[in-house]
């Protein structure tokens, strides 16, 4: 399980003092519970946020209680993509709850190894409905099982873990084969007038004029009456 020490937060207190305590500040709220603010230590978060995600259950300790909750949001700072705030959602217990875990692929696709085709991935998380205690961290996609360009992978497919809903659309493409694209040759357009001020540079270059325009014939003199 893993568990976050909180404090109770001074609004008063601004973000740079947090900063420089190493800390950051966050909010935990849920349908039965009071919107509180509290501050972490940013290290800490850092290592939970990677290990939990948005799928695993963190334990927020105050001083006074401690509640079960899911990182329902963070903030990062623009410039540093440092977290600079979190929000933790409250869940109430004995009650499952909906929300999106991380699709995780793995396998050996023949449609790529064996024809020179690609997987195309459509879904990269997937709705489903557990109790909190059992949120899987993620769900695999054996993607072995695309073995030519009409191959398809559905939510339907996936197999749950126990205690796990699919609440995505079973007929939900997840993944599937496609076939090589074609090379496309670009057919670059002839410039005739570059090659014609071309031919007439190297007749210049080799001492050869280029050729003058005929004279036009004199015309005769009509005798005088």
């Amino acid at each position: 399980m893993l568990i976050l020490e909180a404090e109770a937060r001074d609004k008063a207190i601004g973000l740079e003092t947090l900063r420089k305590e190493g800390k950051i500040p966050a909010v935990f709220y849920g349908k039965k519970t009071e919107s509180t603010p509290v501050s972490i230590s940013l290290k800490e978060f850092i290592k939970a946020w990677h290990k939990a995600g948005e799928s695993s259950v963190v334990t927020i300790k105050t001083p006074k209680d401690s509640v079960d909750t899911l990182i329902k949001a963070v903030d990062l700072d623009p410039v540093t993509d440092i977290p600079c705030h979190a929000d933790f959602y409250v869940f109430e217990k004995g009650k499952k709850i909906e929300l999106d875990v991380p699709l995780v692929f793995v396998g050996v696709a023949l449609v790529a190894k064996d024809l020179g085709g690609s997987v195309v991935k459509a879904l990269h998380e997937i709705k489903i409905s557990a109790d909190p205690q059992h949120i899987p961290h993620d769900i695999t996609v054996d993607i072995s099982a695309l073995v030519d360009f009409d191959s398809k992978i559905l939510a339907g497919d996936l197999i749950m873990p126990d205690g796990v809903t699919l609440i995505e659309l079973p007929t939900e493409v997840v993944a599937s084969g496609a076939k090589p694209k074609e090379e496309e040759v670009e057919e670059v357009p002839v410039d005739l007038s570059a090659i014609e001020v071309e031919k007439k540079g190297k007749k210049e270059e080799e001492g050869v004029a280029p050729e003058a325009p005929a004279p036009e014939p004199k015309k005769e003199a009509k005798p005088a009456k």
